[in-house]
């Protein structure tokens, strides 16, 4: 049964008939290795599919959302010597996001969210420059920031972890390899303070950081973490996406 929030389900017959839509959806991962069980679509499958169940959520609160196609090209500078990990650069990031608000102007969409999923993304920037030549209103949101993960896992680790592991046992149990398989997610820390306490900031090289390409040791992962933990993430957004769906973009203030 096609889901009416979701546009690649969508028909052509179903939109030219239908009411406007207040918001879009625009999931947003990458491309890249995941530890060795997990799929390198691991984070365009969990945006895409909390993208659809915080749109469902909405939708049936009477909020008109739409979720657009997933992109699944993220920033990867640090991971060029993983094979087929497909890096974009952040311009070539802030060209398509600004296409794509541009195409979506004219048909009466007047809000875009941006749901992302992948650490090495920040839209920060780059929304900040395309808003002042946009009509429609430009946000992101981080949904691996939006529930404290320490919350529902041991040991939450930072890609390819407990709380990834347990999220992909839930969304898609057939992609996930054994946790025998997996490795251990063990980090290379860096040698400067600064860096290592989190006040000041580098880019990571990856390969030189983890020995699987994981960060955090997924061995205590389950589905049923990960379900509970999805429900969380999913209310949230959807709460969020009826509030934003109610609000004109051109009195955003109290």
């Amino acid at each position: 049964m096609p889901r009416p929030w979701v546009l690649l389900e969508t028909s052509w017959q179903d939109i030219s008939s239908a009411e406007p839509f207040d918001v879009a959806v625009l999931p947003w991962g990458a491309t890249e290795a995941h530890n060795y069980h997990l799929p390198y679509g691991t984070d365009v499958i969990e945006s895409e599919q909390i993208a659809a169940a915080a749109a469902e959520i909405a939708w049936k609160a009477g909020a008109r959302v739409i979720v657009l196609p997933a992109v699944p090209f993220g920033v990867q500078s640090g991971q060029l010597d993983i094979p087929f990990c497909l890096h974009v650069n952040p311009s070539t990031q802030m060209m398509l996001l600004g296409d794509i608000a541009r195409s979506l102007e004219p048909h009466g969409v007047r809000k875009l969210v941006i749901l992302n999923g992948h650490g090495g993304n920040d839209f920060r920037a780059m929304i900040r420059e395309l808003q002042p030549d946009l009509d429609i209103f430009l946000c992101v949101v981080n949904w691996y920031t939006i529930i404290a993960a320490k919350e529902y896992f041991d040991e939450p680790g930072d890609h390819a972890g407990e709380m990834e592991t347990s999220l992909m046992m839930h969304l898609a149990p057939s992609l996930v390899l054994p946790l025998s398989e997996a490795g251990d997610g063990a980090e290379r820390r860096s040698r400067i303070t600064g860096i290592k306490e989190g006040w000041a900031w580098a880019p990571r090289k990856w390969t030189s950081i983890s020995a699987d390409t994981g960060v955090g040791d997924p061995r205590a992962a389950s589905a049923a973490k990960g379900q509970r933990y999805f429900e969380a993430v999913t209310s949230q957004i959807g709460s969020f996406l009826v509030e934003l769906a109610s609000v004109d973009p051109d009195n955003l203030y109290e």
